[in-house]
Order: C-alpha cells, then sequence, then structure tokens
C-alpha cells in the first residue's frame, strides 16, 4: 500500500483527471466540429507557457496559464486572419498556424533556459507522469494527513480544480452551450451571442490544455481532447449521454492506460518499461476503434441502416 501510494496514486490520478478535463471540453469542439482547434490550441500554447516561464522565472501556475492563453487567443485570431487573406479551408489554416507556432515553442524552450526545470522537447511530448511521485506517503494515514497532503505533487491538485471548474460551467451554461452548438442561427434570432461563448469554451479548452500538459504532454492532450468526444459519438445520439459516455471513455483511458503501462512489461517479459501517455494514446486508439467496429452509429450501424433503407418492407 506505501508503496502505491509513493509511485502510482498521484500519476494515475493525474492521468485520469488530465484525461476527463479534456475529455469533457473536447464535446464542445466536437459537437461544433472545431475538433482540429483542439489540436491547434494543445501546439499553440507551448510559446506561451515558455514566454510566461520566461517573463515570470517560475513554473509557477498563474503566468503559464496567462500565457497559454494569450497564445491560444493569439492562434485563434491569426487562423482567422490567413483565413480572409488565402482563403484556405480551415483545416489547412489551422495546419499552418498550429505548426509554426509550435515550432516557436521549441525554439523559445532552448533560448529560454526552460529545458533546465524540466521543460524540455521529452516533457513537451510525452509529460512527466512517472516523475510524479509522493514521498511523503507512509502509509494509509497519509491520505488524512495536512503535512503529507500538502507534499502532494502540484499537478494533481490543479487538474482536480480545473475538472471542478469544467464542470460548473457545463452546469450553468448547459442550455447555452447546446444551443450554440445545434441551433447557431435561432440563438442569433433570440438575442443569444453565440460568439462570446465561442471564447469562453477557447479560454477552457486553454485552461485544460495547460493543466494536462505538464503531467501529460501534448500528444496525450490531444488524444484525451478527440477520442472521449468520438467515442462516444460513435455510441449515442443523446446530448447529456455523449458527455456522460465521454467521461467513461477518458476515465477507462487515463487509469487504464497508465496501469497498462506499469503491468504489461513484466507480464510480457519485456526487459524495459512502456512510457505511460504512450499506452494511454494506444488504448484510446483501440477503444476508438472498438466504438466504431460495433457502436450503433459506427460501421456496423451504418450498414444496417443502409440495409433497411434498401428494403423498404424491412423498415416497417
Amino acid at each position: 500500500m506505501t508503496e502505491f501510494l509513493q509511485l502510482d496514486l498521484a500519476p494515475m490520478l493525474a492521468a485520469t483527471l488530465a484525461c476527463l478535463v479534456c475529455g469533457l471540453v473536447g464535446n464542445l469542439l466536437l459537437l461544433t466540429r472545431q475538433s482540429l482547434l483542439g489540436d491547434a490550441i494543445s501546439h499553440s500554447v507551448l510559446p506561451g507557457i515558455v514566454m510566461g516561464f520566461w517573463v515570470s522565472g517560475s513554473r509557477a501556475a498563474a503566468p503559464l496559464v496567462a500565457g497559454a492563453m494569450l497564445a491560444a487567443v493569439a492562434a485563434a485570431l491569426l487562423i482567422a486572419l490567413v483565413r480572409r487573406l488565402t482563403r484556405l479551408e480551415p483545416g489547412a489554416a489551422m495546419g499552418v498556424v498550429f505548426s509554426g507556432f509550435f515550432a516557436l515553442g521549441i525554439v523559445l524552450i532552448e533560448v529560454s533556459g526552460a529545458h533546465a526545470v524540466d521543460l524540455d522537447v521529452d516533457c513537451v511530448l510525452y509529460g512527466q507522469l512517472e516523475a510524479l511521485i509522493w514521498p511523503a506517503a507512509r502509509g494509509p494515514g497519509a491520505l488524512l494527513d495536512a503535512a503529507a497532503l500538502a507534499e502532494f505533487p502540484a499537478e494533481v491538485t490543479t487538474l482536480a480544480v480545473v475538472l471542478a471548474l469544467t464542470l460548473l460551467l457545463l452546469v450553468l451554461l448547459w442550455k447555452e452551450l447546446r444551443l450554440a452548438a445545434f441551433d447557431p442561427d435561432f440563438a442569433h434570432a433570440i438575442g443569444f451571442a453565440p460568439r462570446r461563448l465561442s471564447l469562453l469554451v477557447l479560454v477552457l479548452v486553454s485552461v485544460a490544455c495547460v493543466a494536462a500538459f505538464w503531467a501529460v504532454g501534448s500528444i496525450l492532450v490531444i488524444a484525451a481532447l478527440v477520442a472521449p468526444a468520438a467515442i462516444a459519438r460513435l455510441l449515442t445520439n443523446g446530448y447529456a449521454a455523449q458527455f456522460r459516455l465521454s467521461a467513461v471513455a477518458a476515465v477507462a483511458m487515463g487509469a487504464g492506460g497508465y496501469w497498462l503501462a506499469a503491468l504489461a512489461p513484466g507480464a510480457l517479459g519485456l526487459g524495459h518499461g512502456l512510457n505511460a501517455a504512450g499506452m494511454i494514446a494506444v488504448l484510446a486508439g483501440v477503444l476508438l476503434a472498438f466504438a466504431w467496429l460495433f457502436g450503433p452509429f459506427g460501421r456496423r450501424g451504418a450498414a444496417r441502416r443502409a440495409t433497411v433503407a434498401g428494403h423498404p418492407a424491412a423498415a416497417t
């Protein structure tokens, strides 16, 4: 039990919370057909994070989140400008902008010296789940020990706070988000401004990306933003069910992928370990494949609907 608390509890919680936060926010992007925007933001926040560190001289959360949000807003504005000036389709404009921002972030890491505080390329891509340990845990009593809890990894606490904020906003703006996603024209007609809500979603995605960035890296942030929402979309056509199923898929990805990385090397007799973030991404792909193969709105469901459409008598 002590070994679990010291070595596994914090990274498992970080992986699960990161997938859950990004998975819930990812629904807002998928339902408005902006999933690629999550990819763009997760890459675009990197120069903002590095600039926040460079200006503040520390890894304190406030300047890093502020820098990330500024970078995300700048990327969104630049995407709109590129589309207007070049008439590129949205996906191409996003690809141009976020690849440029990500490259700028990598350069800034070296120029600013951020690599000296664990903000290096490996951290950016794969995160640092394995480094989230809790040495102060000397047994189950540490869960109730204020002194031990004070030394619990801050990344997990940050993710928990962001998850609470995300859930609060979803509850408070449940109807508005649904209206903006499915009928923006009607929203305009009744005097509601979806653009302001879109800006709020942009900020929420940026905060989620930054919170998850330290623990799991940019690769898993992308997977967590897209995969749970896509899995749920293949399993349901309901708005509320979409969020519930995406949350289940996110927890399965985070906790399941972490334990696969921890247990698979021993079970397979491997002489090396497996990266936890990488295994979570692999599990996300497997779950998505199963949802596509067997989900009611996946391949089998499409084949069934095509069969019914081709035989009117069967439909009745």
